[in-house]
């Protein structure tokens, strides 16, 4: 399947859970650190209402995977980047805040 790519560092082979797409996008227009993000599996959960959540978890050889959360459903999100956790974390942070 070919890849689309939003502003070159979104890689996108099937969907993104809602609401997550927007924020994704507005992270990786603030943070040249970010190289790429490729989100990943998606799986219903509970607990995931409300905004969009998305938390950070463990290191990659490139990055961070982060798990986000939104209506209903946990997608895994791969992020290629020089940030450390606490920078990512708060880049994060700052592009939830910044919702349209």
């Amino acid at each position: 399947m070919k890849l689309r790519a939003a502003k070159g560092k979104l890689k996108v082979e099937h969907r993104i859970i809602s609401g997550v797409r927007e924020v994704l996008e507005r992270l990786v227009d603030q943070r040249p650190e970010i190289r790429l993000v490729i989100p990943g599996v998606i799986r219903k959960v509970r607990d995931a209402r409300g905004p969009v959540k998305i938390r950070v978890t463990v290191p990659t050889t490139n990055g961070w995977k982060a798990i986000a959360f939104s209506a209903g459903e946990r997608q895994e999100l791969f992020v290629s980047t020089t940030l450390t956790k606490e920078e990512l974390e708060a880049a994060i942070e700052e592009a939830l805040s910044r919702r349209k």
